[in-house]
């Protein structure tokens, strides 16, 4: 079995589809990593993702329509037969007008090479190829025994593109599958399904790719051309997005019953365990709606009170950033605006036992990057990073305090807690150097460096360590602690082995106090795909 990811979780064995499920510490996770099912593994000789097969392979599909074949070389379109029968004759006259600007569109961008933060040919192939739906199988052959207290089912949430890229792609923008690992008495079942969003739904029957790739594809003049021909076919009623167009790729939390799976340009996914072990969605959820703005990928559960805890950032207009928290039984508190000079990306947070801790870090969104031909997801190098400590209970942002943290950018941040004696908030992340490494084309290697992050509430001022030895020093991503004492102060982490970077060779266990790694290897030539960072007990 694969490390734990940060959009993963432990769910106790389902009983009906409104059981209680019961939490397992993260450590009795590790424990079981000696418990792996047998399978085979190809031989190759890929040692980073640019030298992994530039040959895309796609599962086999059947959509409910579907393009007409077109020429090795071109995108496809659809065919004057193939439209869905709803359509009017406006609409199919719309459709192929808007269709022969997508061809042109995509002949003039093949005429230049895509950065490789862009390329499917880099981003989904070799182990990031996508795969497909898995119905659930059971009784898997297990290699030694399964201890008796793993009882349960293990889900993880990760990209996978439905079709194979017209255009620009990156790994974030694929399609959100949930993929679920139930154990029983000894027995194991696995299944992976696709999580059905809007986007989903309306892409698989019209056959392609047509909603705009945040990542992938908006960036200079074309991806303004893109977002201009989406808008155009959603004036004609080709395409829908008022019920979202987010991927619910990215993140899974398990609150009040339910199995959530999101992206921050959504809302969440309610997605149900059976008692089989196979994998339903149940639809768009907005919380009885109470909740009518986008969720971040990665909100928190408090272990001791039971309440979620969240924010909402939006890239176009203010207020940028929101902060909102449920209580146990689902109701929302109002939302708290955090004033924020300019949209920001805020993909994880953090809570302790009094405070949530917000990172206003480098990472921005200037949209009119993208008329001057460039991507609107920028580094600042201008800008400050710092963390807001707010209240937990707080009904508006006048009490928020800001503490600088200079160039320190932490994708995700695994646990935060409070030392009264100190008067600190501690925060523990990953700090990533390039910062921007992720989403646009750098020749400096991606450095992930776990990191402790103190935050003086007395003074304002912020210090940070590398928490593993510099001869020790290794990639971490994808991690947790455990979630029983999320908050509080842990000892140990587990994360991935991103090495060579974003593969991930194994995992280990870090004592966040001593620095002391302990390691799991997958074993030479066998590596896994990266998920979103964090696994949750459902």
């Amino acid at each position: 079995m694969a490390a734990p990811a940060a959009n993963s979780s432990w769910v106790a064995k389902p009983q009906s589809s409104s059981s209680s499920l019961e939490h397992l510490a993260s450590n009795s996770f590790f424990k079981t990593q000696t418990c792996t099912t047998t399978s085979k593994r190809p031989k190759n000789n890929i040692t980073c993702s640019l030298q992994t097969p530039s040959v895309l392979h796609f599962p086999k599909q059947s959509p409910t329509y579907s393009p007409s074949k077109q020429p090795k070389g071109t995108s496809s379109s659809p065919s004057s037969n193939s439209f869905p029968q709803n359509w009017n004759l406006l609409q199919r006259a719309a459709a192929s007008a808007l269709d022969a600007i997508e061809n042109a569109l995509v002949s003039h961008e093949r005429q230049h090479p895509l950065p490789k933060a862009a390329d499917p040919r880099v981003q989904i192939a070799g182990n990031f190829a996508p795969v497909p739906e898995n119905p659930v199988s059971h009784s898997l052959p297990v290699t030694g025994k399964i201890p008796d207290c793993i009882q349960g089912v293990y889900v993880r949430n990760g990209a996978n593109p439905l079709h194979e890229p017209v255009a620009g792609h990156h790994f974030f923008d694929g399609d959100g599958m949930v993929h679920a690992v139930q154990f029983n008495k000894g027995s194991v079942s696995y299944a992976c399904r696709f999580t059905e969003t809007n986007r989903f739904v309306q892409e698989r029957s019209l056959g392609r790719p047509v909603f705009p790739k945040a990542i992938g594809e908006l960036h200079g003049h074309s991806g303004v051309a893109r977002l201009l021909l989406f808008y155009s076919r959603a004036l004609f009623g080709l395409v829908d997005p008022s019920h979202g167009s987010g991927c619910a790729n990215a993140g899974l939390v398990y609150f009040n019953n339910r199995l959530l799976a999101m992206s921050e340009d959504d809302l969440p996914y309610h997605v149900r365990v059976t008692p089989s072990g196979d994998l339903k969605t149940v639809g768009r959820f907005d919380f009885d709606g109470q909740l009518n703005s986008t969720m971040i990928a990665h909100p928190k559960v408090d272990p001791v009170s039971g309440k979620l805890f969240a924010l909402s950032y939006d890239v176009v207009q203010k207020p940028y950033l929101k902060y909102f928290r449920f209580s146990p039984d689902g109701s929302k508190s109002p939302d708290v605006e955090i004033p924020i000079d300019e949209p920001t990306m805020m993909h994880d947070f953090a809570i302790t036992e009094n405070f949530v801790v917000v990172p206003d870090q480098q990472i921005v969104f200037k949209l009119p990057e993208m008329i001057r031909g460039g991507s609107p997801v920028i580094y600042d190098k201008n800008k400050m990073s710092r963390f807001g400590i707010l209240d937990k209970n707080a009904t508006d942002a006048s009490g928020i305090k800001w503490i600088e943290a200079p160039d320190c950018f932490c994708f995700h941040l695994w646990n935060a807690w409070e030392e009264p004696e100190t008067e600190e908030v501690v925060v523990i992340g990953s700090c990533m150097t390039p910062p921007d490494s992720i989403f646009n084309e750098c020749d400096e290697n991606l450095k992930s460096v776990l990191s402790e992050i103190r935050l003086n509430l007395k003074t304002g001022k912020s210090t940070r360590r590398q928490i593993i030895s510099e001869s020790e020093q290794v990639n971490l991503e994808a991690g947790m602690v455990n979630r029983n004492l999320l908050g509080r102060k842990t000892r140990y982490a587990y994360l991935a082995l991103a090495e060579p970077w974003p593969k991930v060779s194994g995992f280990a266990k870090v004592d966040l106090s001593t620095g002391e790694v302990r390691k799991y290897i997958y074993g030479d030539q066998r590596l896994r795909r990266r998920a979103s960072l964090f696994p949750k007990r459902v």
